[in-house]
């Protein structure tokens, strides 16, 4: 136990890598055997901020589960994730991976969501095991969230050491998503689990050549969605988050830099100078900015008083591990 060992099917070289103890043994004994079930699925949820591990996490699981896994599997749009699990044969896994497209708008995640819909019998009768990566949990549909999803697992970071997660099973995924989906928050206030570990970032899918081929994909992927012009919809729906930014800037009197630290605890990473350039927009003075932040010229909006907001440490994450 706590240790991985697979041999690649398609090159035949052994693939290790470090697996928590009791993730292993819930691999084994519980996801494993449910997916040779008849008309069984299992769709796995992994969310945390950008540059925690997620992905890494999540080849590594997909790997574990499906030696035959490989990059044909990883997908990062709708449309791949459709043509993925017409292909896919019995048993084996696909990840839709987000790191850079896919869940960044909600039209995309309209898109996955009515596509996990439309696929689910397709995804039962072949005994698939689904693991949507994405930004925060509380961005699914409601209902994938609270009835396909099997277990949702959290990674984050303690004071910028990335590897960790914490384990939320079918019950308490529900009742995180019920309690937290005004806030996003994991605070753990209403919701707890016991079930948290660690894992490395070894690349799951064997030789460099490999994990070189897997970030010219990803990056890809990326310049193809920076082309695609944004829909009305979508313009519409980023000039109304930033009246709503702007806003709350204006009656809140925080500092660009207090909004920044304000959105990131809810796991909505806006940096500072996106902060200024959509505040400016709406008359804000701008101020100058350097390498520490804002600095010189104060904006037309009052900025908060020293004292008045204190930005959450990420030795929070610390209190949250049971």
């Amino acid at each position: 136990m706590g240790h991985a060992k697979i041999i690649d099917n398609k090159t035949g070289n052994l693939i290790e890598y470090y697996i928590d103890n009791r993730l292993q043994k819930v691999l084994d004994e519980k996801i494993k055997p449910s997916l040779l079930k008849k008309d069984k699925d299992c769709v796995i949820a992994i969310d945390g901020k950008e540059g925690s591990g997620k992905s890494t996490f999540a080849l590594q699981v997909a790997k574990y589960i499906d030696p035959t896994f490989n990059l044909s599997r990883i997908v990062f749009s709708p449309d791949e994730f459709r043509e993925a699990i017409y292909k896919a044969k019995k048993g084996q896994a696909i990840v839709f991976d987000e790191a850079f497209t896919g869940f960044s708008s909600r039209s995309s995640l309209s898109g996955i969501n009515r596509v996990l819909v439309s696929l689910m019998m397709q995804m039962r009768q072949k005994n698939l095991l689904v693991i949507i990566v994405l930004p925060t949990f509380f961005l699914l549909d409601k209902y994938v969230a609270l009835f396909r999803a099997k277990a949702l697992f959290h990674v984050y970071e303690i004071r910028g050491n990335r590897g960790y997660f914490r384990v939320y099973n079918s019950k308490l995924k529900k009742m995180l998503y019920l309690t937290g989906s005004k806030t996003y928050s994991y605070s753990g206030k209403f919701v707890r689990t016991k079930f948290s570990g660690r894992f490395y970032g070894k690349f799951a899918l064997g030789e460099w050549g490999e994990e070189e081929k897997y970030r010219k994909k990803k990056c890809k992927a990326l310049e193809e969605s920076e082309k695609s012009p944004m829909s009305s919809g979508q313009v519409k729906y980023k000039e109304q988050r930033d009246l709503i930014i702007f806003c709350f800037r204006k009656f809140s009197k925080f500092t660009y830099q207090q909004l920044t630290n304000y959105l990131d605890d809810y796991q909505l990473g806006i940096s500072l100078p996106q902060i200024a350039k959509i505040c400016q927009k709406f008359g804000d003075i701008a101020p100058k900015l350097d390498e520490n932040g804002v600095k010189g010229v104060e904006s037309k909006v009052e900025t908060a008083k020293n004292g008045d907001f204190e930005a959450k440490s990420d030795d929070l994450d610390e209190n949250l591990i049971d």
